[in-house]
């Protein structure tokens, strides 16, 4: 589901370390915090690739001219459904900026600087409906989230969670959601199910043979 491609310059980091930043990405993105199933994190786990490039050439705009290197520049480029890119900017710039914090500790360099100096930019980059290609065939977003929420709408039985007064679960991802505050619900068979989002909401009408009103 998300392409994450890191550009760094030459000899920063060696085939270790490029390595272990790759995994603090994907594991700083796959929190298991609540706002998916377990199931669900596993099966964007599977969909997520890092790429480490180290680019011939980079040029700072600095006066005096200065060598990205020395105290490493990096890009960050993260590719995703252009639906999803707005909601999900603001849940993952922070975690990939601590990942790269991280890896400039580990190396003896001073991980604060990359919040205090713009030495990490981050883009999200959104791929229009149909652009992402998996299974030989092309995939929009909803389709994307159909796949990876199918163990966990398939499997959930008996997976009933204790939740705190007001709470309800997501039955397609297994997100926690103010049941107050969503207007995203549907009845079915006497209960009535709410979701975190609309993507949610359409599968689970489509998987039950619910009409949707709106």
């Amino acid at each position: 589901m998300l392409l994450i491609d890191v550009y760094v310059p030459p000899g920063v980091l060696d085939g270790r370390e490029k390595q272990e930043l790759g995994r603090r990405m994907i594991d700083a993105l796959m929190v298991e915090d609540g706002s998916h199933a377990r199931a669900v994190l596993d099966a964007q786990r599977r969909l997520t690739q890092v790429l480490v490039h180290e680019p011939a050439g980079w040029v700072l705009g600095d006066r005096p001219a200065a060598d990205p290197a020395d105290a490493p520049r990096y890009l960050v480029r993260l590719t995703v459904p252009a639906p999803w890119r707005k909601d999900m900017a603001p849940h993952v710039v922070g975690p990939l900026t601590d990942a790269i914090a991280a890896t400039e500790e580990a190396a003896g360099r001073d991980p604060g600087r990359v919040r205090e100096e713009p030495h990490v930019t981050v883009q999200l980059v959104g791929v229009s409906e149909g652009g992402i290609g998996l299974f030989g065939r092309s995939l929009g977003s909803q389709e994307l989230v159909e796949h990876v929420t199918r163990d966990y709408r398939t499997g959930r039985q008996g997976t009933e969670q204790e939740l705190p007064p007001g709470m309800a679960l997501d039955p397609v991802c297994g997100m926690v959601v103010d049941a107050a505050e969503t207007v995203l619900t549907l009845e079915h068979e006497g209960v009535r199910h709410v979701f975190c989002d609309g993507s949610c909401r359409r599968i689970f009408a489509a998987d039950h043979g619910l009409a949707l009103s709106r």
